[in-house]
């Protein structure tokens, strides 16, 4: 047994996850990504004196969305703190928060993990705060650089219970928690702009002990799979400092991609209290039940009731449900789809399959592909009605339709002259035009070489030019090949 085979991993995640609100937490400055550095502030936003702070109201909202989605207890008082702590990108001294009321408490989030089973997370609390601002390193050789527009910038805190055992689950978890944020509307999820921001608290302990080991914090992980690194690097940090009788010092420490290592940032042994007391200037804010009934009222069905209705009532297999749900616009997309056709399992052929490839391509979303769903449903309905076969219409037809939106599936399909022909007598006559033409394959065939239906059917489909329909030739070539 390897010596890592002794140890369990226990992991927390804190998820930090940017509001899409047009303003920022507590003051009306513009909240955008990309603006020229230093003009999305004011004085309320760099905490002058005097100013006055005031929630945004959207924030609040959004925050009892994700609530509700998670299955968490809601809060109806909710108070504000202020932690007080120095750092440069941090303009009021002290950030904006909660600390003993959190607009969230418990609730849970389902992973779903490679192999297929599902890792139940359960989280600790959700909080409401402001964001800092960003000190850049990269820019100026000899100076850091300040930009103040992320400072005061709404986020939500998702803290979970240190039930995470591996790289692997904490990867499945923070995939959930974007998929969850972006179908509720509420953050784009993307970790590469700073919007979604994960720490990863990491120990390690004997399997069987029931005491936690010492835990280290690790930041500064750009991506989810730099986040399964980070903890896989961390993991066996650890176990190799015990197994040399070594301590484990309580630290923050960040991620290197570059070799995918962590190294310490500062110790957390004598870390000064954050000094947390009631934020002066802002009243609590009571959320009744009626408001957030309200907010429950307009939540979108989510990922885990979408799956349930495509592999239960649509009859999708895991992989094609999961492929449909990952992205919120192309879920939306196929449930328009679908209200023009019953054929579920073409719809979601069509879309993860010839659509999907066009996009990548193309490098385009969903967003930006033309063709409607109601168009798409008619070119579903040519095949479904052997009007126009599977190839024609992937090589030929959807090209057009792509190009030439406003005509109907069928009016292309005539001017390409792709409408299959499925008049049994024309057929049968091809086909005895080609068994005509070749009997030594034909007593081949009856020889026991049935692999040679194929070819028969392949020179009638090219004497049609591609028209005839290829299941109905099949079915004649057999007939009379086996009458013969």
């Amino acid at each position: 047994m390897s010596i890592y085979d002794k140890y369990e991993t226990v992991i927390g995640l804190e998820c930090h996850i940017q509001l899409l609100t047009k303003t920022k937490m507590y003051s009306n400055d513009v909240a955008e990504y990309g603006a020229m550095p230093n003009t999305n502030v004011s004085v309320v936003s760099l905490g002058h004196p005097g100013t006055l702070p005031k929630v945004n109201k959207q924030a609040i909202e959004f925050a009892v969305r994700l609530g509700i989605a998670v299955n968490a207890n809601i809060r109806s008082e909710n108070q504000f703190a202020r932690k007080n702590y120095f750092y440069a990108d941090l303009p009021k001294g002290y950030q904006v928060t909660q600390d003993k009321t959190p607009i969230c408490n418990g609730g849970y989030i389902i992973a779903k993990l490679k192999d297929g089973t599902e890792k139940q997370v359960n989280l600790t609390r959700i909080h409401m705060e402001e964001d800092a601002g960003k000190s850049l390193h990269d820019i100026d050789p000899f100076e850091t650089l300040v930009d103040l527009n992320r400072a005061g910038t709404p986020l939500l805190e998702i803290v979970t219970e240190p039930d995470i055992r591996s790289g692997e689950e904490a990867y499945a978890y923070l995939t959930e928690v974007r998929k969850l944020v972006r179908y509720l509307d509420i953050c784009d999820g993307n970790m590469e702009e700073g919007s979604l921001r994960c720490d990863a608290n990491i120990s390690v302990m004997l399997k069987g002990s029931k005491v936690f080991g010492k835990k280290v914090e690790v930041k500064n992980m750009n991506s989810f799979r730099n986040v399964q690194r980070a903890i896989d690097f961390e993991v066996k940090r650890q176990i190799d400092a015990i197994e040399n009788g070594e301590s484990i010092a309580g630290e923050t420490r960040s991620f290197d991609a570059t070799n995918g290592s962590t190294f310490a940032l500062r110790s957390k042994e004598n870390a000064n209290d954050y000094r947390y007391f009631p934020e002066p200037d802002l009243q609590p804010v009571i959320l009744k039940p009626e408001y957030i009934e309200a907010v429950r009222a307009k939540l979108p069905i989510l990922p885990a009731e979408l799956y349930k209705i495509y592999t239960q009532t649509y009859l999708l297999s895991d992989y094609d449900a999961n492929q449909l749900i990952e992205l919120k616009e192309v879920s939306a997309y196929y449930n328009e789809l679908i209200k023009h056709t019953n054929n579920y399992k073409a719809a979601a052929n069509w879309i993860l399959g010839t659509v999907r490839s066009y996009m990548n391509e193309r490098a385009m979303t969903i967003k930006e592909f033309t063709l409607s769903p109601v168009r798409l449903a008619e070119l579903i309905a040519l095949i479904d009605a052997q009007k126009v076969s599977v190839s024609a219409a992937q090589q030929r037809l959807f090209p057009a339709m792509v190009e030439q939106t406003e005509l109907s599936a069928e009016v292309l399909a005539q001017q390409f002259d792709l409408i299959q022909n499925s008049n049994t007598d024309e057929l049968s006559s091809m086909v005895d035009v080609i068994l005509s033409k070749m009997p030594d394959k034909v007593t081949e065939y009856q020889s026991g070489k049935v692999g040679l239906l194929g070819m028969f059917v392949g020179q009638v489909m090219a004497l049609s030019k591609g028209k005839a329909d290829p299941k109905l030739v099949n079915q004649l070539v057999k007939e009379k090949l086996d009458k013969a």
